[in-house]
This record gives structure tokens, C-alpha cells and sequence, in this order.
């Protein structure tokens, strides 16, 4: 795996993933996200969310393309361990803040509200078609924030009122999703 833009461009990183339960996004398809979301975000001043976090792919490239607050949250102990030890050898523990935790609970009780939620859960996940909801319900995308899902063929969310777009990386396919103008969620 390797950071494709901004400061630590080029860097690889290995993690020990094989008997993982994650799933990273391959360099190809998050290439093509971050092309998008560079024209989107102005990741310096963005508020950012990496549920599912796995290897911590995500929060890399956002923190190298200068995002300087970002929460990962995956449940899985080996993961977090090593987002811990890549953020030290980054020098970025400053910029994230890394939970063990599971998701749902997460959801459940945070009280931040988001400027880009990321979410990349595994692809059998029984409550993956949720969590668009949850994210709108529980108030986490701030009111001009960015919502992307990883997932599957198996899975549409063109019928959401929250859906914007959606973008094909072969299998990976990343859903957009907005609040619908006039309808953010107040807690």
C-alpha cells in the first residue's frame, strides 16, 4: 500500500494483514476517491472520519494532503496497533485520533459532527445498507459535509434522499451522499 498524494506521497506501508478481517481499499480505487475528494474538500480545514478504519489508508492520505484532524475508529486490535505504530513512524499523532472501538457503538454515542465521513466496512457486514441512515440519524455529517461508502455491486443506494453519486472501481464502487438541502439532523 503506498500514499498517493501530498506530503508523504510515495510512502509504502505493509501491513501484516493476512489472517486480518479487513478489507483495504486498493491503491487504484483510492487514487480515484482522493481525485475526486481533492477538488471537494479543502482537506486543511476538514473535520474527517474514517470508520472501519482498517490499516488506516484513508486517514494517511487525507493527514499527507493536509487534513490535520481525523478520527479513526475500527474494533479490531491488531488494526489499531498497527494505525498506532504507522502514525509514530508519520509523525502524525497529533493530527489523529485513534479508537478501538466498534462501529455501531461509536455512532451510537458520538457527539462530533463530521466535515467527510469515510466508511469502508466489510462488504458481508449484515447492517452495511444502514448505515447511510445512521450516519444522517445520529447527526454525525456536518450540515455541508461529505459522506462516501465503500461497497459492493451487491449493494445500491441510488434510492437513498441523502445520495448524490456514485463512482466504479471495478468491484469497489463508492457512494456519495449529502444532506438533503433544508434537512439536517439537530441532535
Amino acid at each position: 500500500m503506498r500514499i498517493i498524494g501530498g506530503q508523504f506521497k510515495g510512502r509504502k506501508f505493509y501491513p501484516p494483514a493476512k489472517h486480518w478481517p479487513t478489507r483495504p481499499t486498493t491503491d487504484f480505487a483510492k487514487e480515484g476517491l482522493f481525485n475526486i475528494l481533492q477538488n471537494r474538500i479543502d482537506f486543511e480545514s476538514t473535520k474527517m472520519l474514517d470508520l472501519f478504519g482498517g490499516t488506516g489508508n484513508q486517514c494517511y492520505e487525507a493527514i499527507s494532503r493536509g487534513c490535520l484532524d481525523v478520527t479513526y475508529v475500527d474494533k479490531f486490535r491488531e488494526a489499531v496497533k498497527f494505525v498506532k505504530q504507522v502514525s509514530e513512524e508519520l509523525d502524525i499523532l497529533d493530527e489523529i485520533h485513534i479508537l478501538q472501538m466498534d462501529v455501531l457503538r461509536f455512532i451510537k454515542l458520538n457527539k462530533i459532527q463530521y466535515d467527510y465521513i469515510f466508511a469502508g466496512p466489510p462488504y458481508p457486514l449484515k447492517w452495511l445498507d444502514q448505515i447511510p441512515d445512521m450516519i444522517f440519524k445520529y447527526g454525525l455529517l456536518a450540515e455541508d459535509g461529505l459522506f462516501v461508502l465503500e461497497h459492493n455491486p451487491n449493494h445500491s443506494f441510488k434510492d437513498h434522499e441523502g445520495y448524490v453519486e456514485e463512482r466504479n472501481y471495478s468491484q469497489t464502487i463508492f457512494s456519495f451522499f449529502r444532506h438533503k438541502t433544508g434537512t439536517v439532523d439537530s441532535r
